[in-house]
This record gives C-alpha cells, structure tokens and sequence, in this order.
C-alpha cells in the first residue's frame, strides 16, 4: 500500500470491511475504500471486480451485508437513495438517467421541483439551473430540450443537477467512453474546478491512459476484494494493469502475423442518408481491418447499412466472389455477415432474457428440430460452447444478461455467432467500457477469426487500438472514405490528417 501521509481530517468517506452477497456470488469480500475532500480517486478493477457494486453501497441502491460506512465523520447504518443524496453523495451513470423530451431545467428539478402556489415556478428553475451551469462555465440554456444535446452537454447537466442539491461526493462511472477528446478536455476541466472547490470524486474507467490528467490517488479492486490504494504518481501503467489482472499483461495489443488470403467481402457503390456516402471496399482473409476517423465521421452507420439495419440507397455486396443482397439483418445472418453492435444493451442483448436464451435465439434456425422445437442438447452444446471459448463469467446459463458486467455482456454478444459459419464479422466499438483484461480477450478472439479465415471488421474511436491491433486502417470523414493505411507503418498524425479531410473523400 502506497499511502503516503494520511491527513484524517480531510476523509470524508470511510467504508470497512464491507461485504456484499448475490444468490451464487460473493460480490463484495471485506473490502475498505477512503475518498478524501478536493480528490480524485480513481478506482480500478476488471468487470466483475465489484467497483460497482461497491459504489451502489455508498450511493444507496444496495444495503451492505457487512461492514460500517462513515461520511463526514458520521457512521450510517443502510443507506437508501434519497437519504446518500441528502448527506450529499451523487452518482453520475455512464448510461445517462436523462428525461428527453423535458428541458435542462425540468430535468434538474425532476422530482423536486419549485412550486408557486398550484403552479410551477418556472422562472425560479430556469434561474437556479443557470446559476449552476454558470458556476461550471458551461453556455446551455435552462429551456434547451435535453434529447437535442449531445452526450457531453447532459452530462454537464448531471453534474450541474449534483451541485443542485449540494453534492460533495461525485461518482463518475465510465464518464469519457461516449466522448471525443475535445468534450474529454472539457470534462477534465470541470473536474479540476470541482477538486479545488473541495468536492471528492470517485472516478471509475478502463480508459487508464486519461487518469494522468485528473487522479490524485488510485484503489484497485479484484475479483469483489480490496488489493491496494496508494498515490496514483507512485504506480507505472504495467503495476496498475498488473494488479487489476493479477497477472503481468505482455502485451497490450497482441497482434498475429497478417497473411492475406483470399477477398472475402466487397463493398461497392455503397450509400445510406447523408453519413454513407459511396462507401468502397473490401476485405481479405487473415486480416483485421480496422476503421478510424472522429465521432459523426459514419463508421457505425455503415455497418448497420451493411448488416441491413439501416435502409441503403444504393450499394451492392459480393461474398467469396459471389453477388448477396442484404435489405435486412436476416439476410446478412443468412448469408454469413454478422455484427457485433456498438450499443451492447440496445441492440446487441436482450437484458431482461437469461445468457443461455440469448445465446440461442439468433441460433433457433440451427437448434430447432422438426416442428419448430428447440433442441435441448444443441443447445446446451451452442451455450457451453460460447461460455467455456470466450470465458464468460457468470453464475449459471439461467441468469438474466443484464446482472453481468459489461465485458461479460460483450463477450455473450460475440458468442452467439460463434455457432454460426459465419464469413464476415463485423466489431463495433467491440472494447468500449471493458477492462483491460477483457479487451485482451476480445483481441484474441479476433485473432482467432483471422486465423481461420473469416474477414473481420472493426470501428474503434480509441487511436491506440486501431494502431495497435489492426493491420490495415480504413480512415473516414463526413460520411465517406478518405484513406488507406499499412497499419505497421502508420502514425497517429496521418490518421488524423485522413480523419479531418472533409475535402477529400476517397473510394477506396
């Protein structure tokens, strides 16, 4: 433990000893956590390590089997939500709890809201919601409907909602993963004003590249149990990814010797709305092609123009040399083009079904027999199969998806095409908000698709991956291909000079 000198007075949180159960899981195991007045306390874990677990402890949605929790020096038996946000504790969700269709204002004051007489006082709330956009230099207005801002912006206004009710506790769960660096810059910003304005931050991420910039100290937490805190300047990045794992990570992206074999996939003449536009290429086997570019560059839009999501304009596919029509994703799954999609819980997962049924159910046409009827034994073997690959981490077949960590939730995305012949596999941000130790995994997965042959695809927003993992980069911008690069020999400068070429796009 790396402590260096303690100055009690400033600990405004005190967990001991806590514990936590689930039926078939030991959640939390004696764990003890400090977050200390005007920090940054980064803390760490693989999914499933319990940092979220242990957050709902202190934020009020779990009661502690075991254990004592001390704020501002007072000892609090169960905490419950309403109470942890009127001793000033709030939790800022990396899916964000915004109302839409109401404006910044109404969304702040949901459920508390002003009132004048029978009526609401409108005009206090829009004042008040200014006040705090003010204070943490944000230009939004009050009436502004929150569904027409973007991510960074509701975000803002979470936090501004925080400081409403006189937050001191701040826990920011995965805060950067749906951001551009930009909007990453300017929510570092605010965290520095709220460090020196005394507040205590918890700041959970896998992105460990960003904690430089804002962590103060650092716990890691393992498989539901405390392993060390210290001074975040006292650890290099391999000691952190080290004690996450428990074991040392060779290497971070491990890429294979790239053979290219044969054209598996072809693009032609490709169009979809105004963010695919004469999309051309192709892809080989025993490579992994990744796609670049910024945020709104169309990446993810021509994906699902490919899978058939999305309704294309025009376009034509060719597999192993052969003309196939895609108009909806039956026909891609068909015809042996699969895509794992950027939003897991949205589009990839049935949350409320159990792992086994999701697994199975775009599999029926493979496990049912005569009849209609669901083949047990197919399918335990399509279940046991996808679990024991790919390593999922869960308690039984039967639990529901959405009670895994979001690794876990990836990787059953992944697994339920794996039964499949699948010829293209496309990945859509397929390590955004997984652990280190779980993007190794998915890494080898995809290295285990290239070795036999199947042409994968994948988008990723983070410069490091698609460097470090792909072998050749396909750059877009505004909607259109603006370049080809050898992965071995490029550089982060000539990805972005592709990436913000608006006028110069490229068939490729």
């Amino acid at each position: 433990m790396r402590n260096g000198g303690i100055r009690m007075e400033n600990i405004i949180v005190s967990m001991n000893h806590i514990s936590k159960s689930f039926p078939g899981v030991k959640a939390l195991d004696d764990v003890s956590f400090e977050l200390r007045e005007g920090e940054v306390m980064a803390l760490l874990g693989e999914n499933g390590a319990g940092k979220s677990t242990l957050m709902k402890v202190l934020s009020g949605v779990y009661t502690r089997d075991e254990g004592t929790l001390t704020i501002r020096g007072k000892e609090y038996g169960d905490l419950t939500p309403k109470l942890a946000r009127e001793v000033g504790v709030a939790i800022i969700h990396q899916e964000l709890n915004m109302c839409r269709d109401l404006t910044v204002a109404e969304n702040m004051f949901l459920g508390r809201e002003v009132m004048n007489g029978i009526s609401l006082n409108n005009a206090q709330m829009d004042a008040e919601a200014k006040k705090y956009m003010d204070e943490l230099g944000v230009d939004i207005s009050p009436r502004q409907i929150v569904g027409d801002l973007p991510v960074s912006k509701q975000q803002m206004i979470e936090i501004a909602k925080a400081l409403s009710v006189n937050a001191k506790i701040l826990i920011m769960d995965e805060p950067t993963s749906a951001l551009t660096s930009r909007e990453i810059e300017e929510l570092f910003r605010i965290i520095h004003k709220l460090k020196a304005d005394g507040h205590g931050i918890v700041y959970i991420s896998h992105r460990l590249e960003e904690l430089s910039h804002i962590a103060d100290r650092v716990t890691i937490m393992r498989d539901g149990q405390f392993i060390e805190s210290g001074n975040f300047k006292d650890y290099t990045m391999d000691e952190i990814i080290s004690l996450m794992v428990g074991r040392e990570i060779k290497e971070k992206f491990p890429r294979i010797p790239a053979h290219r074999g044969e054209k598996v996939f072809e693009v032609k003449d490709l169009n979809a709305g105004r963010m695919v536009r004469d999309i051309n290429f192709s892809l080989y086997a025993g490579e992994i092609v990744g796609f670049a570019g910024l945020m709104g560059a169309g990446r993810t839009e021509t994906t699902r123009a490919i899978f058939g999501v999305d309704k294309k304009t025009s376009g034509r596919f060719f597999l192993d040399g052969k003309e196939i029509r895609i108009d909806k994703p039956f026909d891609a799954i068909k015809a042996g083009v699969v895509l794992a999609p950027e939003d897991r819980k949205k589009d990839g997962l049935c949350t409320k079904l159990s792992v086994r049924h999701n697994l199975a159910l775009p599999n029926l046409d493979w496990i049912c027999g005569a009849g209609g009827i669901v083949s047990a034994a197919k399918e335990e073997e399509l279940c046991d199969k996808a679990v024991e690959s790919l390593s999922i981490k869960t308690s039984g077949l039967e639990v529901d998806a959405n009670t895994l960590s979001g690794g876990n939730q990836q990787k059953i995305v992944v697994g339920k095409w794996l039964a499949r012949t699948s010829r293209v596999v496309i990945f859509d941000e397929p390590t955004r908000g997984i652990d280190v130790g779980a993007k190794v995994e998915i890494y080898h997965l995809m290295n285990q698709l290239k070795e036999q042959g199947i042409a994968v695809m994948f988008v990723s927003s983070e410069m490091p991956e698609i460097l470090g993992f792909s072998d050749r980069i396909i750059v877009m911008c505004d909607g259109r291909i603006t370049g080809e690069l050898d992965a071995k020999n490029a550089t982060q400068n000539e990805v972005l000079k592709l990436a913000t070429a608006f006028e110069s796009k490229l068939g490729v």
